[in-house]
């Protein structure tokens, strides 16, 4: 079992035949994700080979929905073009939209986000600025790398993609149900907040590893939120604990403002809730490896 991602997902690229596009989506099919097509209405019609695997390029999503049954976009397109990229896709009912694009301006962001509010909700947006969604074993949707974990029954979502790799890696001996990367930018679709929901109500995950990072305050509402929802155990890590105050770190959301968006205050909140919160991703894995041992 895996959460939003699935062997079943039927995923498009829009940016296909764009370097990063092309070069992604051959290692997607490599993973076993069913990639069933890309975007690209200059180059509708046309077809891409990938080793021998033909995909179809369409005109929109719309058609490529129509076509093939499409349930999950990932987007490769630039970052000016991002906007229109997921409003096409959010208009054509698309379920899931994965938004790989760095540097996308944070009023595009707020602008789509706004319209799929406006449109209820009905596409699943993660990123932008994130690596995507694995399901190991089963589907991987952007740009994680496929061969670093297993299957198994560990839930990760993660602000940082680079620590979404080594907490995959650390623990790849007992593997994830789902690896889900929601991207540092001050403005996001999917939060800690979701995917907690969604491991919670998975009963094939049974416990959670949660990465965040400086500024903002995702990680306190997400403490809350675990306290008042959540049963599994959940492990955390908090990104930037030697970080100055007022210095932006990595991400454009990883900045400290006066006390608030700390890595000790995200650090307390957790802990006061519950939440066992390593100092380093390797003593966060090991904190999860004892989880699991005792399961």
């Amino acid at each position: 079992m895996a959460i939003w991602l699935t062997k079943d997902s039927k995923v498009i690229v829009q940016g296909m035949t764009g370097s990063e596009g092309s070069k992604h989506t051959k290692r997607m099919l490599a993973a076993g994700t069913n990639v069933v097509g890309g975007v690209n209405p200059r180059k509708a019609g046309t077809t891409v080979d990938f080793d021998g695997t033909e995909l179809p390029v369409f005109a929109s999503v719309a058609d490529a929905i129509k076509e093939t049954g499409a349930d999950v976009t990932v987007i490769f397109v630039p970052p000016q073009f991002t906007k229109a990229a997921v409003v096409e896709a959010i208009d054509a009912g698309i379920e899931l939209a994965v938004v790989i694009t760095e540097g996308v301006p944070v009023h595009d962001t707020a602008a789509f986000w706004a319209y799929n509010v406006a449109k209820g909700e009905r596409t699943r947006i993660i990123g932008p600025n994130c690596p995507g969604i694995a399901s190991p074993g089963a589907s991987n949707a952007g740009i994680i790398p496929a061969d670093i974990t297993g299957s198994g029954r560990i839930g990760l979502v993660s602000k940082s993609g680079t620590l979404t790799y080594q907490m995959m890696y650390e623990l790849r001996d007992i593997g994830f149900s789902t690896c889900v990367g929601i991207g540092g930018d001050p403005i996001i679709g999917t939060t800690h907040i979701d995917a907690l929901a969604a491991f919670e109500a998975d009963p094939e995950t049974d416990a959670i590893v949660m990465i965040g990072e400086i500024g903002g305050d995702a990680e306190e509402r997400a403490a809350e939120f675990i306290k008042a929802n959540v049963t599994k155990p959940v492990v955390g890590y908090i990104a930037g604990f030697t970080a100055p105050p007022g210095k932006t770190m990595g991400h454009a959301g990883a900045i400290i403002s006066g006390s608030a968006g700390t890595a000790d205050a995200k650090k307390e909140a957790l802990e006061a809730v519950g939440v066992k919160v390593g100092k380093t991703p390797t003593e966060t894995a090991e904190l999860m490896r004892e989880i699991m041992s005792g399961r």
